[in-house]
């Protein structure tokens, strides 16, 4: 046992830009805006953008719920710890689970589109091929998957490729959108508010589709036993990170109404960010933006993969889940045997996706469920942020706004989309999501009946830890104290 204990990731190999770029390239602005476009305007039409707005602010609580937690407890679990060390094990248990259910069902909603598109770029009739798209998509897959094993140097180095050329090439087309001159429809300010919703549920649909846009920017919280000075950098990467795939999806959303015709956009459900770029520069725009999707999308399997992975590592690490998952590569410091098992059951799933029909319908299905998982890990972070710093709410505005109420009414808006959705999706969607909830259920209930000590948490104490961070001092000792405990020893528990 002690020698699965002995060693942690490596501390210290992420800088803030490192992790700006990890942020972002989580969120998957090209693929975000590919695979679910499509699915967000079939649900709330013209309104599509005013979901994005909507959605933005509460993610934004979210996102300061991760920093201001960040800041008191460093564990590459996050929201797993957080939550277990604030409301109840229990809860943290499942927030960690439903990120690793949800990460582990992108593996095949990310690929099939890296297959398609891919495929697109040689032959657009064989994008439409599942078992072909999955095929290829499974090669990029394996390759993002031999690419986190070999650390978080070789991870960033990669992500910084591909998202900066994707990032280029989706900038030169929103200021090509901004000068198109072909028009569908006119833009009206009317679709940035709630007019063109169908009621409430209606709201609430598209907003849950709308979370799942921006869902990974959390990835930095993951990677924080890895950052250097993590307890501020991780957060603020988090909250960059949100702010620059917010403009992006928004001018693309719009562009998207403007300027495809609603039979466009139907007929091309997850290659409507190729049929945007011929409209804006025909011959070689469709094909250009291709390229950017397909970048996005290897490189989110990437954020996705440390996410699931480093998830996994902190489960092992504390006896929720198989202890060999919190086992460290001795050359790599990744935790490769989360690494491995994730991979196994990606490729099982991925033999699985071929019966459940065409692309388009596997990413319907697929990102509603994400959407139901990532409103109840979202939503419970936000409600521990307020538990952990309830005793430092009321000594200043600042504390009081972005670290109790933002976040609290953050976590709320989760909740009331999920329970508000329900109805609204389709019996496959509610089965994956719900269903996928249910089965942590199993492990949660046999490692605490095991002891873990995880359900014996020492609780968060941010009254103590706010007042270390204002001396430097105390603050520079803490610091070097979490690079030692990186080094050789688990975080916290």
């Amino acid at each position: 046992m002690s020698n699965l204990r002995g060693r942690g990731l490596q501390a210290n190999v992420l800088g803030m830009f490192d992790t700006v770029v990890m942020a972002v390239a989580g969120s998957a602005p090209a693929y975000s805006i590919a695979a679910t476009t499509a699915v967000l305007v079939g649900a709330v039409g013209l309104a599509s953008p005013a979901a994005l707005l909507y959605c933005a602010i509460p993610m934004l609580g979210i996102a300061l719920a991760f920093s201001y937690l960040g800041r008191i407890d460093v564990n590459a679990g996050a929201s797993y710890s957080w939550v277990g060390r604030t409301l109840h094990p229990f809860l943290g248990f499942i927030s960690g689970w439903a990120l690793v259910i949800s990460a582990t069902i992108f593996m095949v909603a990310g690929s099939l589109p890296a297959g398609s598109m891919t495929l697109s770029l040689f032959d657009e009739n064989l994008a439409d091929n599942t078992a072909l798209a999955t095929t290829v998509g499974a090669f990029w897959f394996l390759v993002m998957l031999f690419v986190v094993l070999g650390g978080a140097r070789l991870t960033v180095r990669a992500q910084i490729i591909m998202s900066g050329i994707e990032l280029v090439i989706l900038a030169a087309f929103a200021v090509g959108a901004l000068l198109h001159s072909g028009h569908a429809r006119a833009f009206d300010w009317s679709w940035l508010g709630f007019s063109h919703f169908n009621g409430m549920t209606g709201f609430a649909s598209g907003a849950l589709i709308a979370a799942f846009y921006y869902w990974g920017w959390d990835v930095t919280s993951n990677l924080s036993e890895e950052t250097r000075d993590s307890r501020r950098t991780t957060g603020l990467a988090g909250l960059i990170g949100v702010a620059i795939v917010f403009l992006l999806f928004e001018v693309f959303t719009i562009a998207v109404n403007v300027i495809l015709s609603d039979k466009q956009i139907q007929d091309n459900d997850a290659n409507v960010l190729a049929v945007l770029g011929d409209e804006i520069w025909p011959g070689w725009g469709g094909k250009l933006l291709i390229v950017a999707v397909m970048l996005s999308t290897i490189a989110t399997l990437e954020t996705t993969l440390i996410q699931v992975t480093r998830s996994l590592f902190a489960m092992g690490r504390d006896r929720t889940m198989p202890g060999a998952l919190g086992r460290v590569h001795r050359k790599w410091n990744t935790p490769w045997m989360a690494i491995a098992v994730v991979g196994a059951v990606a490729l099982v799933l991925f033999i699985a996706s071929n019966a459940l029909g065409s692309v388009g319908d596997i990413l319907s299905d697929a990102i509603s469920a994400i959407g139901l998982q990532i409103a109840v890990y979202y939503g419970l972070a936000g409600l521990a942020v307020v538990v952990a710093y309830r005793k430092m709410l009321l000594k200043s505005p600042s504390n009081f706004l972005f670290g109790g109420l933002w976040p609290l009414l953050g976590a709320l808006f989760m909740f009331w989309i999920f329970i508000e959705s329900l109805g609204e999706l389709s019996t496959t969607a509610v089965a994956i999501g719900i269903g996928g909830l249910g089965v942590g259920l199993i492990p949660m209930l046999w490692y605490w009946k095991q002891g873990s000590d995880y359900y014996r948490p020492a609780r968060l104490d941010a009254a103590q830890a706010v007042d270390l961070d204002h001396s430097a001092d105390g603050y520079a000792a803490a610091a070097a104290e979490q690079s030692r405990v990186h080094e050789g020893l688990p975080t916290d528990f």
